[in-house]
């Protein structure tokens, strides 16, 4: 087995080896968006979503979307008020705005009426390489949320992390129990880990299988954790704590982040065995895949144990930066 220094040469060696075509993330433009000016506030289309706006508290979300260079884009936008009932907003008009990579200023993407899900699909169009922010602003309240579009060349080196249990020490999506999440305790270094490779240029992606309604708090978490809160994909389902086949769904996205969109994946971070069943499954290596937790080192992966300061040290440090194109 090699030392912890030599296998850090020979991952240096390994990644630096590979050409640099892609370009970098673009982790600045979309998080210092201009001042934003939004539509003017109307009167809901529908006297009981006038009564639900007034008695509960917006719970919107929006899902991220990362498409490969040169393809169509669309991000979907849920509406819906209070962290328990989640009642959705139907039959309402929804403002999107998109500001990111080469823009000035803040363009005016359209209006959409939600449909009976509380939903509205925005079709963003062709994009250049870069990464944007979309703000929704409902008509009615002027509630807003945001979601973001990251466009990326093919072969963009990526490091992809699930959060519970892996980046928090609570195992929240394992009990479906998401009370907390936004106040969660994260691993040590952890978050340092997740920065570190965003500074080198890798695409970041969080994975998670909690359901849909439970971004907004996950998002507040990275915020309070001062980490940046995209690639952000969590699963649409929503009829209840407990997602149905979380193992497949993850495999299914990685395959769809690898195939698809062109992520080059160079490692992986979870803490169950469905995690590591799913990124075998969506064809990232053990030798990539490091695990934290009862599993650290299960099945031939590579283990964490306790804590991220040492695997900060020896392991994120000495990694070189992604092999990419700085702007």
């Amino acid at each position: 087995m090699l030392k912890p220094v030599a296998r850090c040469v020979a991952i240096a060696c390994a990644f630096s080896a590979l050409p640099a075509v892609a370009a970098c993330p673009d982790y600045t433009t979309a998080a210092n968006p201009p001042a934003f000016s939004g539509p003017a506030k109307k009167t809901f289309s529908k006297f009981g979503n006038t009564i639900l706006a007034g008695l509960y508290k917006p719970w919107h979300m929006a899902h991220d979307t990362i498409v490969k260079a040169g393809s169509q884009a669309t991000i979907t936008g849920k509406f819906d008020y209070d962290a328990l009932l989640h009642k959705d907003l139907e039959g309402e008009r929804v403002h999107a705005y998109l500001y990111g990579t080469g823009m000035s200023q803040w363009q005016y993407v359209g209006n959409y009426v939600t449909d009976s899900d509380g939903k509205i699909n925005v079709p963003l169009g062709v994009r250049p390489v870069g990464d944007y922010v979309v703000r929704f602003v409902v008509e009615g309240d002027l509630s807003s949320t945001t979601g973001y579009l990251s466009v990326v060349d093919p072969g963009r080196d990526a490091v992809l992390f699930d959060i519970d249990g892996t980046l928090t020490i609570n195992d929240f999506e394992a009990y479906a129990d998401y009370v907390g999440v936004k106040t969660a305790t994260p691993y040590y270094y952890a978050p340092q880990v997740v920065n570190a490779y965003r500074d080198k240029g890798y695409q970041v992606i969080f994975l998670t299988a909690r359901p849909y309604w439970v971004t907004k708090d996950g998002l507040e978490w990275l915020d309070i954790q001062k980490v940046g809160r995209w690639h952000y994909h969590s699963n649409p389902y929503g009829d209840g704590p407990i997602p149905p086949d979380t193992q497949k769904f993850k495999t299914d996205y990685v395959r769809h982040l690898r195939d698809v969109v062109g992520l080059n994946i160079v490692r992986a971070y979870g803490n169950a065995t469905t995690d590591i069943a799913a990124y075998a499954d969506g064809g990232i290596a053990k030798a990539n895949t490091y695990i934290i937790g009862p599993n650290a080192g299960a099945s031939g992966t590579q283990a964490i144990r306790g804590e991220y300061g040492s695997h900060h040290s020896f392991v994120v440090t000495p990694t070189p930066e992604a092999r990419c194109r700085r702007g």
